[in-house]
């Protein structure tokens, strides 16, 4: 554990491995406490929760539409040209909600809609650059399972943020800042050298664009189900929460369930895996349904928050598996829409395990919504199980990128070491 602890500073020391870590979690912040923070702002506008739901529920959809096609935008004219401009015109749209409030409800929902269509596809954006930053494929490795690890904490502390602003100033307030803070990650971003310098490979013109990649198709099949897992995780806390009388009870046990990705993220990037990802991420989803499974026995508060961590512990690891199972079968020239149609089908499983967890809890009480989460974790698993010759080799056709010695589809500028590939084989 020692070496991998030294092999985490060891990514951060690299020239602009810091900055484009902070920058892109610091640009990402709006996404991560959007949902909350409009909750709060209607709620405070005097809105119901059904009206609350319904701009949240907006701004879900149109994230979900809004990553891939500004991924794909980024890998046509670069980094520059689509982050910031993204991000200020989504920070434009929160700000018009701060501004006409809930009473003209047609011009909120546009709002939220704007804000969430232009939202800046930073997360794959940091994951094309990383290559270029930091050379050898063990470290870009190691900083998938370090950005997984961040993402967790940040989701984890950015509702609290907001939270903190509301209690401190207003739900208007919160608003503004976190997205002005936002737009200064962005822009740390794309002002660093590696953003200005980067460049996709050339791609073939196809109206699919990412999706044309059959293992991709799988990957995200399989990924749909894991945010599916999550997001009933979240209601059925709630319910558990709700259950014990102790609203309090919620808070533990999402901190739990960070917290036990944060020790299983640590743990996967601190050592060097062999053979194929795709291969090893079938075993991690499986640790990662097995350990939903004991959830829907609803113990007592102390055996169900030691379940939720452990329920946590094959998250970031999957994550961070997953970014290189993308990045092996990723068309080429489309890294960073790849990246990001990861993102969005996550999301959006999230919101469906959310959408779900709720009857579940009506229909057999809160060990149905936790079983929910299980049963999202076995549907992925069957997918990538079922789907196990889409991904066992990266094609090899003229649309699937196959790097060359010293080059990657990362690294177009060969910042990287002779030999390093992105995971794929030359």
């Amino acid at each position: 554990m020692a070496e991998g602890t030294a092999g985490y500073r060891d990514i951060l020391k690299a020239p602009h491995a810091a900055r484009l870590l902070t920058g892109t979690l610091v640009g990402r912040l709006p996404n991560a406490t959007g949902p909350v923070a409009i909750v709060l702002f209607t709620r405070a506008q005097g809105g119901s929760y059904s009206l609350a739901g319904g701009l949240a529920a907006v701004y879900g959809i149109a994230t979900a539409i809004g990553q891939p096609l500004l991924g794909r935008a980024v890998d046509l004219h670069g980094q520059p040209r689509v982050q910031f401009p993204a991000a200020v015109v989504s920070a434009i749209g929160m700000v018009l909600l701060a501004a006409v409030g809930i009473g003209a409800l047609p011009l909120a929902y546009v709002a939220v809609a704007v804000a969430g269509v232009f939202t800046p596809p930073l997360e794959g954006g940091l994951r094309a650059l990383w290559p270029s930053v930091l050379g050898r494929e063990d470290r870009v490795h190691r900083a998938y399972a370090m950005d997984a690890v961040a993402q967790e904490v940040m989701f984890t502390v950015g509702p609290l943020l907001v939270t903190l602003l509301v209690s401190l100033w207003s739900a208007g307030a919160a608003l503004l800042v976190i997205n002005v803070i936002g737009v200064l990650g962005a822009l740390s971003v794309v002002l660093s050298e590696p953003s200005r310098g980067w460049r996709s490979a050339p791609r073939e013109a196809h109206w699919l664009g990412a999706l044309r990649s059959p293992g991709l198709l799988a990957l995200l099949g399989a990924f749909f189900f894991v945010g599916l897992a999550l997001g009933s995780i979240t209601v059925a806390a709630i319910a558990y929460a709700d259950d014990h009388g102790q609203e309090s009870v919620y808070g533990w046990l999402m901190a739990a369930l960070g917290l036990g990705a944060l020790i299983g993220g640590t743990a996967y990037g601190a050592r060097q895996w062999a053979g194929a990802p795709e291969r090893r991420l079938r075993a991690i989803v499986a640790l990662l349904a097995l350990g939903y499974l004991p959830l829907a026995l609803t113990p007592g508060v102390v055996a169900m928050t030691a379940l939720a961590a452990l329920s946590g512990v094959f998250l970031a690891p999957a994550i961070a598996c997953a970014f290189i199972v993308v990045d092996r079968h990723a068309p080429r020239g489309t890294v960073t829409e790849s990246f990001s149609w990861l993102v969005t089908t996550f999301g959006v499983g999230a919101a469906v395990g959310t959408a779900v967890a709720g009857p579940a809890v009506e229909l057999g009480g809160t060990s149905w919504s936790f079983a929910v989460a299980a049963a999202g974790g076995i549907a992925a698993l069957l997918v990538l199980m079922t789907t196990q010759r889409a991904l066992a080799v990266p094609a090899r056709s003229k649309d699937i990128a196959v790097a060359i010695p010293g080059s990657s589809e990362n690294d177009r500028n060969g910042a990287a070491e002779p030999g390093f590939s992105s995971g794929r084989e030359a």
